[in-house]
């Protein structure tokens, strides 16, 4: 595990700056509700503060968010640590631990996150969730597909075939 803390941090602390400083220049140079290039354009920046969580649930429930971010990062940090996570699962599992650390920042510091990303017809998003969600999908296409693979087929039984 001992390159494998450093995976972990380093890619927890890489998502929470890019993060940070993606957030700090949009409320910088853009005003709340502002489109750039514009809305007409598929991708473009919309910078918009969340009182909520994902999709805009639990709007106003400032002291719930930042306590079930304390419980994810801890459990994120809690598997990392009893799994004796390898490379591709440290840096998931960082990615997770850096974006839920960039939306909790805002929270603490702001009362809100800063969203600016965003595609018409869904809601706008940051660093932090895009961080979280290709992190999931990583750890998806690492474990559980490959697992489905291994699964033992009509005239097999499990362990046959050689294993590791």
């Amino acid at each position: 595990m001992g390159k494998g803390i450093g995976v972990f941090l380093g890619a927890a602390g890489a998502v929470l700056a890019v993060d940070q400083v993606t957030k700090t220049v949009v409320r910088a140079i853009m005003e709340v509700g502002q489109y750039f290039p514009g809305p007409e354009w598929p991708l473009r920046l919309h910078y918009v503060t969340n009182t909520g969580a994902a999709f805009g649930i639990l709007q106003g429930q400032l002291a719930f968010l930042i306590f079930t971010s304390l419980v994810g990062m801890a459990a994120i940090a809690y598997y990392f640590f009893a799994r004796q996570a390898g490379r591709t699962e440290a840096v998931a599992l960082g990615m997770m631990f850096g974006g839920a650390a960039g939306n909790l920042t805002d929270r603490l510091r702001l009362g809100e996150v800063t969203d600016f990303l965003s595609f018409p017809h869904y809601p706008s998003f940051n660093v932090a969730d895009a961080s979280i969600v290709m992190a999931l999908a990583l750890l998806v296409a690492t474990h559980i597909l490959p697992r489905r693979r291994e699964m033992p087929g009509p005239g097999r039984v499990d362990g046959e075939e050689g294993g590791d």
